[in-house]
């Protein structure tokens, strides 16, 4: 007989941005959709529809107790760190919330929590505010980063790996953008920070590791 799992209130969270679920045997193109889903901001529109409320929430730390879980721990941070980034785009509350983001994630890192998702997709997107959170210790972050991201592609099926192997490359080019600028230079205007004479070119040429991510 099948065990039925009850339904804990993060689900809608997941089960929105992982439409794969946790099961392994996942398609690699269908996979490598849903990451450029969202990944690219092809999300937002439903976002701003589904979880506006349960956002702001979030940020105000009224979640806080979906902590006690690993699976609510990663609806938290998600929350946090990318659904801020649709409800709140173009405006600085859009990256305000990730230092507290941050600190779920390294409190996740010594209680277990990490180790306990089952999927290399879950895994990923947990460790996101290591390289999205600006802060003197950045670049040691974005190592660490880097050093997740090449178990999870060693250890990711088969016919998935080319997909995390890019996740690597891609944490390469951030770690690139920090240790020359300090910061990321594209959120400059949003946040009402002067940009360099470098900054400036940087951005001007548009090329941002996170919207090359696949191509």
């Amino acid at each position: 007989m099948s065990v039925i799992k009850d339904r804990q209130e993060w689900d809608d969270v997941l089960d929105f941005w992982f439409p794969e679920a946790d099961s392994l045997d996942v398609d690699a193109q269908i996979h490598r959709v849903h990451w450029l889903w969202r990944m690219q901001g092809g999300a937002d529109d439903q976002i701003e529809a589904q979880f506006s409320d349960l956002t702001e929430r979030a940020a105000q730390g009224a979640l806080d107790h979906w902590t006690l879980a690993p699976h609510g721990r990663l609806a938290l941070i998600i929350l946090l760190d990318q659904f801020s980034r649709s409800v709140w785009r173009d405006s600085a509350r859009a990256y305000a919330q990730d230092p507290y983001a941050l600190s779920l994630v390294n409190e996740g890192f010594s209680n277990g929590h990490y180790s306990a998702l089952p999927t290399p997709w879950f895994q990923i997107v947990y460790a996101l505010p290591l390289g999205h959170c600006e802060g003197p210790d950045h670049l040691q972050r974005i190592d660490l980063l880097i050093d997740l991201r090449e178990a999870i592609a060693a250890t990711a099926p088969i016919a998935l790996q080319p997909i995390y192997s890019s996740l690597v490359n891609q944490a390469h080019d951030v770690r690139k953008i920090i240790a020359t600028f300090g910061r990321h230079p594209h959120r400059n205007k949003i946040l009402n920070r002067k940009s360099t004479a470098a900054e400036e070119t940087y951005i001007a040429k548009g090329q941002f590791p996170h919207t090359r991510a696949f191509r």
